[in-house]
């Protein structure tokens, strides 16, 4: 369960949701304050009633905070009109959808934006605004991505690889012998049996494949990076990393909080509660990791 917090006097209360192929994030957030956070598992055949039933519990105490605005990415394309349509009819909201023209506060640098998942944008903003560039961003979800933001705030592109469950499950379902194990990092690089040489060729393995394609950016920029972590699957590749500098688990939401405000600040953010629909919560939120360089420069 998320961790109590006090909730915050002044701001919007503002819901933004994550759809992503693996796994739906949604944050409720005061100002820039995140109250609770959830995490859902994808199902692209569920109907907006079934999503909207289950957001309707788990924010049913967030009374009299209940919110007011709401923002999503999504790289689910068939989930994004029902996710817009649960946020219609059980939150009385029209939420803003994040698309490559959304106010990222970054320049572009890609022939075809349209083709960069909303995703990847929305970390970039954030960690930019967070640490300047030049930066890269590592995401560790469905897949594992890497973007690329340069110092003067250029979204440069990335690198996209099969990500730590898919390699997984690709190990276990194809070889006969080798079964599903638990995924801890073992002691030693040589495993003494099966399942310890699994966790290190999968998870030693997925962090070597970081720490490569990193030094492999930076010798193309000529220049060091911050390297920033995020995403579901981070606490199990860092520890065997050599180059994240800091970890940010809810990155994506703080940049559609970023975004948001923007948006508000323009006067486009026009999603707003016509009434109160819901009884009131505990405010709640996530414990954030660690960071090993939480100030050092890029």
């Amino acid at each position: 369960m998320p961790h109590a917090q006090q909730t915050p006097r002044t701001g919007p209360t503002l819901i933004a949701i994550d759809i992503g192929n693996t796994n739906i994030v949604i944050g409720i957030f005061r100002g820039r304050t995140l109250l609770s956070q959830w995490r859902l598992a994808t199902q692209a055949g569920r109907t907006a009633d079934e999503y909207g039933l289950t957001v309707r519990e788990l924010v049913r105490d967030l009374k009299p905070s209940t919110p007011s605005e709401g923002i999503l990415s999504s790289v689910v394309p068939n989930l994004t009109p029902v996710f817009q349509d649960v946020l219609n009819r059980y939150f009385r909201i029209t939420p803003h959808v994040v698309t490559h023209e959304s106010p990222f506060g970054l320049t572009i640098a890609y022939p075809n934006p349209e083709e960069i998942g909303a995703d990847r944008l929305v970390n970039a903003a954030a960690g930019y605004a967070a640490y300047g560039g030049p930066l890269i961003i590592v995401d560790f979800g469905t897949a594992t991505t890497f973007c690329v933001v340069t110092a003067d705030g250029a979204y440069r592109g990335g690198v996209i690889a099969p990500g730590v469950g898919i390699s997984a499950d690709a190990l276990t379902s194809r070889a006969a012998k080798l079964s599903k194990v638990e995924w801890v990092r073992p002691s030693t690089t040589i495993g003494r049996d099966t399942a310890s040489s699994m966790q290190t060729g999968v998870i030693q393995g997925h962090a070597c494949l970081v720490d490569g394609i990193v030094r492999l950016i930076q010798k193309e920029l000529g220049t060091r990076c911050r390297v920033v972590a995020t995403g579901g699957l981070t606490s199990l590749i860092e520890p065997a990393s050599e180059c994240i500098d800091t970890v940010r688990p809810h990155l994506t939401l703080e940049g559609l909080v970023l975004i948001a405000e923007r948006l508000r600040h323009s006067g486009d953010l026009l999603a707003r509660s016509t009434g109160r629909i819901l009884p009131r919560p505990r405010m709640s939120t996530g414990r954030p990791r660690r960071s090993k360089h939480p100030r050092a420069k890029p």
